[in-house]
């Protein structure tokens, strides 16, 4: 093993958060690094293909979240707009 090499290169099954648990911010953050490593392209295709699912997790999340807030702001704007008309 190279000098410079760290740990055996294998995350831990419980490594890495829940998506689910995860807010829009972190999410975000952690998909962009997940891109980045995968851009680097220093893997073997399993470890790549963990690496593509987390990806996949962590975009669905915030899309979710995503989908979540519009639908908050589009009610606050239904909202406003019934109450201006009862006026």
């Amino acid at each position: 093993m190279a000098e410079n090499t760290f740990g055996a290169g294998q995350a831990g099954e419980n490594a890495f958060p829940d998506p689910e648990t995860l807010s829009y911010e972190r999410a975000r953050d952690e998909l962009i690094e997940t891109v980045k490593i995968l851009e680097l392209g220093q893997m073997s295709l399993d470890e790549s293909l963990k690496y593509w699912e987390r990806g996949e997790a962590l975009a669905k999340r915030c899309e979710v979240l995503l989908k979540g807030a519009a639908e908050r702001v589009e009610a606050a704007i239904s909202q406003r707009s019934d109450s201006s008309a009862e006026q």
